[in-house]
């Protein structure tokens, strides 16, 4: 897998988890990507392909840094 399919598949799960957990709200979803579920899915993008960065990749999924693991802009 590529630096592509990694950020496609973090993507995925972003849109996904926004679905499941609407609005920030303090109610956790049974149907939310949850924090074991996250690292089992970065262990195997670590098993295909060894420069996988799975801080940056858990990281963009939080929503704590962009895609290439800088800071996520805020709009004024």
């Amino acid at each position: 897998m590529t630096k592509k399919h990694f950020i496609a598949l973090a993507d995925a799960i972003r849109e996904y988890n926004e679905q499941a957990f609407p609005g920030g709200t303090n109610t956790a979803s049974p149907l939310k990507f949850g924090h074991t579920q996250l690292l089992v899915l970065a262990d195997f993008c670590q098993q295909q392909n060894p420069r996988f960065n799975r801080f940056r990749w858990l990281g963009y999924i939080a929503g704590t840094n962009g895609r290439n693991g800088g800071k996520v802009k805020v709009s004024a």
